[in-house]
């Protein structure tokens, strides 16, 4: 049992690291005060090749696994988890299914620009009265001659209005019993993004509601097999909650980063804060969490990079990560006090992006029950 990670892996840390310093973390606060989707910065993420970190090298990809995507998407949520979600929405939720579940036209056709990061992919599955639920979808699909007509609303979907957004995938049933996935491009009529949602956190990050209104597109636009689309989110979901953990690592390491510097900068009762057990235990708590958080991300991302099945491990990652990391930035507030009511102070911004980590790509609830289920419970 070895627990370094490859040195490849470690120098890779290294890249984002900085890249996230100098091109991210002095521009966060700015972004999130304005609700800036920084098209720039997701250029240059691009000519990074992030975007294609997980997919071979014939779609433009870099060959990497979901370990190397899993630190990427954690370095840049120790700034700034807007810049990490678009990262991993794009990833996970945009071009994997076409990878995952494409014909080889589809891959061809959209893959490339998708992993270069001059385009971007959405994935629609939440609906308004369907979210955990996913299989109460009430959007619909109607194949009329060789097109599909499809009919619905669609809620809470990243990357889905941006200026590269390219194209949607949106889950439909067609049939009473059966869900089907479809390749909707960006500028189809009938296709309809909302305003952007005024949101608590991840204010940096593009998120739309999305209307489909008789929207028309050829029959070819089926992704995967025809009444698989259930079965084939639940395996995108699978690897999704593990880079959510990992952007949940992320955002625990910014929150004890931040919370050290301060305490031991901050003085009070002539002595730094830091020397306090009421502070330093606080500090030491948030350690063990990172420390337990990333261990399990890690494991799951080793073992779906092995072709194992991740289902429990994939739940308890994110699972416990997120919630480390809702409780990891309440009490960094603390720890910054006054300060950390204030917007301008990271640990604010790391609070109020917290709380969606217990709800994206699958609540704690739900996380609970795969992980109940996983042990055999009814």
């Amino acid at each position: 049992m070895d627990f370094e990670l490859a040195s490849e892996h470690e120098a890779f840390r290294k890249v984002v690291r900085e890249f996230a310093e100098t091109e991210v973390a002095p521009h966060a606060e700015e972004w999130d005060r304005t609700h800036t989707f920084p098209l720039d910065v997701v250029r240059k993420m691009g000519d990074l090749g992030l975007f294609g970190l997980p997919f071979p090298e014939e779609y433009g990809g870099m060959g990497a696994d979901l370990l190397t995507l899993c630190i990427a998407i954690e370095e840049l949520a120790r700034v700034d988890s807007s810049v990490a979600i678009t990262l991993e929405a794009a990833v996970g939720l945009g071009a994997n299914p076409i990878y995952r579940f494409g014909t080889e036209e589809q891959k061809r056709r959209w893959l490339p620009d998708l992993t270069a990061g001059r385009a971007l992919a959405a994935f629609g599955l939440t609906e308004p009265d369907a979210g955990s639920d996913a299989g109460g979808t009430r959007t619909r699909a109607v194949l009329d001659g060789d097109e599909w007509v499809i009919n619905g609303t669609k809620a809470f979907i990243t990357n889905s209005g941006t200026e590269i957004t390219s194209l949607i995938t949106v889950t439909a049933k067609t049939d009473a019993d059966e869900i089907s996935a479809f390749l909707v491009p960006a500028g189809t009529p009938g296709l309809v993004i909302e305003p952007a949602y005024r949101k608590m956190g991840w204010r940096a990050s593009d998120t739309h509601g999305v209307r489909l209104e008789d929207c028309r597109v050829p029959e070819a636009s089926l992704l995967g097999e025809r009444g698989k689309g259930f079965r084939q989110f639940l395996e995108i979901l699978d690897e999704g909650r593990i880079a959510i953990a990992a952007l949940a690592v992320g955002l625990l390491q910014g929150c004890l980063d931040e919370s050290v510097a301060y305490a031991g900068e901050r003085t009070a009762f002539g002595k730094p804060i830091g020397s306090y057990q009421a502070i330093s235990f606080k500090c030491a708590d948030m350690a063990v969490a990172v420390d337990a958080a990333r261990l399990l991300t890690y494991r799951a991302a080793w073992m779906s990079g092995r072709g194992m099945r991740v289902i429990r491990e994939a739940a308890e990652a994110k699972l416990f990560a997120s919630e480390a990391a809702v409780s990891a930035a309440r009490e960094a507030t603390q720890i910054f006090g006054g300060y950390g009511f204030v917007d301008e102070t990271p640990v604010s911004r790391f609070y109020r992006d917290a709380k969606v980590l217990e709800i994206g790509e699958g609540t704690s609830e739900i996380q609970r029950i795969v992980i109940a289920r996983a042990l055999g419970l009814p």
